[in-house]
């Protein structure tokens, strides 16, 4: 059993290497041929080993998947070696991003109507960035385009899935279009 699981750690450690995007358990079922049983508990056993042996990184649950991730203390200098484009956001394209967060599939006009003014450039700016994308056309005069998060936003705010988004103020408490356009991922 221990030379089974090795070989499942060695094969889980390439994929993850060689991998962007988080792989889901049914990825790895298929592409491995285990069980998912024997994957899950490799990936446990694998967690286990990083953390005995002080490793810069881990395999974490993200975006429906998982992957390899740095610790956040190390941010700065990973920063400083890739320079991520996506690491600053404007206060109003952070607003954009949140009302499609919790809204979507939402239309522009939509947004707008939350936020009380022009969302063009924050909505061009956050496509370009890959943090959403148009989900298809709303069934209704004229056809406007439906937005929604991708999978890179959870990536980018270590989410696994939209579940793990804040909860909003109860309605109670305020203006819930206010409180979804103040909300700060």
């Amino acid at each position: 059993m221990i030379l089974y699981q090795q070989e499942i750690k060695e094969l889980l450690e390439a994929l993850f290497l060689c991998s962007n995007e988080p792989l889901t358990l049914a990825a790895l079922v298929d592409i491995t041929g285990y069980e998912t049983e024997d994957i899950l508990e490799t990936l446990d056993q694998l967690q286990q080993d990083y953390l005995q042996q002080g490793r810069g990184f881990e395999i974490c649950e993200i975006a429906g998947g998982w992957m390899f991730s740095t610790f956040p203390k190390h941010a700065p200098y990973i920063e400083k070696l890739v320079k991520p484009k996506l690491s600053s956001l404007s206060q109003a394209s952070l607003e954009v991003l949140s009302i499609i967060a919790y809204r979507q599939p939402i239309t522009r006009g939509e947004m707008e109507e939350i936020r009380g003014v022009n969302c063009d450039s924050s909505v061009n700016t956050l496509l370009d960035r890959g943090l959403i994308r148009e989900a298809g056309r709303k069934n209704v005069p004229g056809k406007p385009i439906l937005f929604e998060t991708t999978t890179d936003f959870l990536k980018y705010f270590g989410l696994t899935s939209l579940k793990d988004l804040p909860q909003l103020p109860d309605k109670n408490e305020g203006d819930a279009g206010a409180a979804i356009a103040g909300t700060e991922l």
